[in-house]
């Protein structure tokens, strides 16, 4: 069976360098077996992959591939904090931002980019409960932001 890391690497993924804080904050944080991430935004070697708002300068399938790049930067600020991902017992709960219009209502659909990427990475450990929401606009004109909590071992 092979590591989630491997399974990454399979997908044709790397794991980026953990994205520094905007601001007085740390990527992940763990306490007890719960680890939380800090909300990731679709950077991609240190810069922002798009920007704009899902419903007008991004469709829908470009927000889920952002938010599938979220989803990466999650596992890399996850892995950070516990050394390999074999330790994940379970991805617990995923919330997603998705910075849209006042009339696109899709936002379960942009989040899907990162739960199928979690579930690729994790497998069944990686089926989660999920919140996916709309908001007016997010940091750096962000088109979507993810965040997560998991189990650790």
């Amino acid at each position: 069976m092979s590591t989630p890391e491997e399974r990454v690497a399979d997908l044709g993924l790397t794991l980026p360098e953990v994205v520094p804080p905007l601001a007085a904050y740390v990527p992940a944080v763990r306490t007890g077996n719960l680890v939380y991430t800090s909300g990731q935004v679709p950077m991609v070697e240190g810069k922002i992959k798009a920007t704009g708002k899902v419903g007008a300068e991004i469709s829908l399938e470009e927000g889920a591939e952002l938010a599938r790049i979220c989803a990466l930067n999650a596992i890399a600020a996850l892995k950070s904090n516990v050394g390999e991902l074999s330790q994940v017992a379970r991805i617990v709960k995923v919330v997603v931002f998705v910075a849209s219009t006042p009339d696109f209502t899709q936002q379960p659909a942009v989040g899907n980019g990162a739960s199928e990427l979690l579930a690729e990475v994790f497998g069944e450990s990686g089926k989660h409960a999920r919140s996916a929401v709309g908001v007016a606009s997010l940091p750096l004109d962000a088109p979507v932001e993810v965040e997560l909590i998991a189990e650790v071992r």
